[in-house]
C-alpha cells in the first residue's frame, strides 16, 4: 500500500486545480539513475493501465507499474517546506541508502 499524508494530498489538489488537471490521477515510477541507482518519477495521468497497481489515499488515485510497484510497497509520500526548498518527500521503508543530496535511492 502506497499513501499520501495530508500535507501531500492537498498539495496534489492544489496542483491539479492549477493546471486545469481535475480527475487525473497520479502516476508513481521508480526510473533508473541518480547517482544511488535510483529515483522517483511523479506526474499527472489520466488513467491507470491494465498491468498497473491503483490505490486511493486522502481521494487521489495512485497508479503504479508492476516493477515500480516493488520497490514502493510501504510508502508514504508528504509534502515538505523548508528554507532550502519544497517538494514531495518519500518515506520508503525499502530504502537501504540514499545518495548525499537525497534525490536517488539504493535498494
Amino acid at each position: 500500500m502506497i499513501t499520501l499524508t495530508e500535507r501531500a494530498a492537498s498539495k496534489v489538489k492544489e496542483i491539479a486545480e492549477a493546471e486545469n488537471l481535475n480527475g487525473q490521477g497520479l502516476r508513481l515510477r521508480v526510473i533508473g539513475g541518480g547517482c544511488s541507482g535510483f529515483s522517483y518519477d511523479l506526474y499527472f495521468e489520466e488513467k491507470a493501465t491494465d498491468m498497473d497497481e491503483t490505490f486511493e489515499s486522502l481521494g487521489i488515485n495512485l497508479y503504479v507499474d508492476p516493477l515500480s510497484a516493488q520497490y514502493l510497497e510501504g510508502t508514504e509520500i508528504d509534502y515538505v517546506e523548508t528554507l532550502a526548498g519544497s517538494g514531495f518527500k518519500f518515506s520508503n521503508p525499502n530504502v537501504k541508502g540514499t545518495c548525499g543530496c537525497g534525490s536517488s535511492f539504493s535498494v
